[in-house]
């Protein structure tokens, strides 16, 4: 089993990380590039959850987010050609003083057959920078979306 810590500091705001992460419409890919719009399912939506299997380049996996607490979503891996046991993902958001957003990022990969766990030693390896290359387009494809921002008052 793989577990994975990223934290990077952004200057979107927690609304719009929470909102990116909670997004499965068209698109999709451009901030998550990992996940193929074609692969997208989302088998249920609900206030402050969802069920959807997303996935690319040969893996897949369901996971139930929960975003019952606006400042993180837990993606928890419920099916997936290669990933079982306590796998999944968590994000946090922390809004700093400065205005910015400091994201902490948990990735934990446990393979439930042989290509799952060669490909679990590898991600704890030398593929570790491929996640962290894939984190540092989410951050700044969200970046870029901009949208509204908190003003400060007078």
């Amino acid at each position: 089993m793989s577990t994975l810590r990223f934290t990077r500091t952004t200057t979107a705001t927690p609304q719009q990380l929470l909102e990116a992460l909670t997004d499965f419409g068209p698109g999709r890919s451009e901030v998550f590039p990992n996940s193929r719009d074609d692969a997208l399912t989302v088998h249920e939506l609900g206030p402050g959850f969802a069920d959807v299997t997303e996935g690319g380049s040969g893996f897949w996996e369901r996971l139930r987010y929960d975003w019952s607490d606006p400042t993180r979503v837990v993606m928890t891996t419920t099916d997936s050609n290669v990933w079982g046991g306590r796998s999944g993902h968590t994000y946090t958001f922390t809004a700093l003083p400065d205005g910015t957003t400091r994201l902490d990022v948990v990735v934990v990969r446990e393979g439930k057959n042989l290509r799952g766990r060669v490909v679990g030693v590898l991600v704890g390896t030398v593929a570790r920078r491929v996640i962290e290359r894939a984190l540092d387009t989410t951050v700044s494809a969200v970046e870029a979306r901009g949208g509204p921002r908190p003003t400060a008052s007078a």
